[in-house]
């Protein structure tokens, strides 16, 4: 087993953490305080190829590797965690489904604005009475001549309040389950019919968008099906597959940032006429954080290099999503305990760690669901 990055892969990683010490922390906490969408940021992310790190150069990606991803996406989030959200939606929720199911019409048109970073991509599966219960939507879509007409509501949608296109998971009959699911893509910003609702305050990653997506009567062009009825239910789970490792990533990185906080505190930090690192309380927190959020890095790291090869990667993205977003919100508590009273206010940025690291365990199917995964993977269940 070789565990040493390519030349290309170390390249991109000494590129992304450049930029994110430069451009990404300095504005961190003002992204996190006033909510701002971090558009400057996404554009140029785009410019270097992170907005489509494994889309192929003939749609604007960068033509690279998911482990290439994995490792960039880690420092971006490090630097901000809304950052890092915005980035795995765009690669990964939007990406995946039309790089692996889009005809090349829908990838020329669709799927190469949001690589090349000029505009945002949301994925719209999330209802009130269908979240870790994917099957059960109730938004509909019904075919109607050369249009599908919409109607229903998603919620916690990322980037919907600013997305240009949105891949719709919808059924064409709620009655038929699983059967029924389909995902058109939707240009959210041309489709009659369409209306952003309720943007969500939130307790953490703040500068990323979280709104409900309204359609009535939509009308949506039948050219905009992904592959065929019957099958977006597998499109789906093979969507969240891949992006449950985009979020293990937010997640590690998270709780880089915690650690690189809390080492640079403890050394500063003096009581009882010593540097508070030189306390065996304080290193052992800090020995624990490094070595879990090392062992989380790992397993995304193998999740992303069996997509890459081809192979089955269901199981492994579940537990790197799991494990990693545990770790991250463990890092992120014990950095706050760490800095102790400072750690629970605005001045320093362990408070922002762990309200940005909690989602990590919720999003993209909840840790729960993961064990579930993981167990139905082991027992050969369906």
């Amino acid at each position: 087993m070789n565990f040493r990055p390519t030349d290309e892969q170390n390249m991109v990683k000494d590129m992304v953490v450049r930029f994110v010490n430069e451009e990404i922390k300095p504005i961190a906490a003002e992204l996190d305080s006033t909510h701002r969408h971090p558009g400057e940021i996404c554009r140029k992310l785009g410019e270097m190829g992170l907005m489509g790190v494994a889309v192929p150069v003939e749609y604007n990606g960068a033509g690279m590797d998911n482990v290439t991803y994995v490792m960039a996406l880690i420092e971006i989030s490090r630097g901000c965690a809304s950052c890092g959200v915005i980035m795995s939606v765009n690669n990964s929720l939007y990406g995946y489904p039309i790089k692996t199911f889009g005809t090349e019409e829908q990838k020329k048109k669709f799927l190469a604005p949001v690589a090349g970073g000029e505009v945002e991509g949301c994925y719209a599966l999330t209802e009130a009475d269908a979240g870790s219960d994917a099957a059960s939507l109730r938004c509909r879509a019904e075919l109607k001549g050369d249009k599908y007409i919409v109607n229903g509501v998603k919620k916690f949608i990322t980037s919907g309040n600013v997305a240009q296109y949105c891949v719709l998971a919808a059924t064409e009959d709620p009655s038929k389950g699983y059967k029924g699911i389909l995902n058109l893509i939707v240009d959210l910003k041309n489709t009659p019919g369409f209306a952003i609702g309720t943007i969500e305050e939130k307790m953490g990653i703040k500068a990323s968008g979280t709104a409900e997506l309204i359609f009535e009567d939509a009308e949506v062009p039948a050219e905009n099906l992904l592959g065929n009825p019957g099958e977006g239910f597998k499109q789906m789970m093979m969507g969240l597959d891949a992006g449950r490792i985009g979020i293990g990533a937010q997640a590690c990185g998270i709780g880089r940032a915690a650690l690189e906080d809390s080492l640079g505190y403890a050394k500063e930090r003096s009581q009882f006429g010593k540097s508070i690192s030189s306390f065996q309380a304080i290193q052992w927190k800090l020995a624990d954080m490094a070595t879990e959020l090392d062992a989380a890095e790992m397993l995304l790291l193998k999740a992303a290099w069996l997509e890459d090869n081809g192979y089955d990667f269901e199981k492994e993205s579940a537990m790197a999503k799991m494990y990693a977003s545990d770790v991250a919100m463990k890092a992120a508590v014990e950095g706050v305990q760490i800095f102790g009273g400072y750690g629970y206010c605005t001045d320093y940025p362990a408070e922002r760690h762990m309200r940005d690291a909690k989602i990590c365990q919720i999003y993209e199917g909840t840790n729960e669901i993961q064990r579930v995964v993981i167990a139905r993977k082991l027992l050969g269940m369906r």
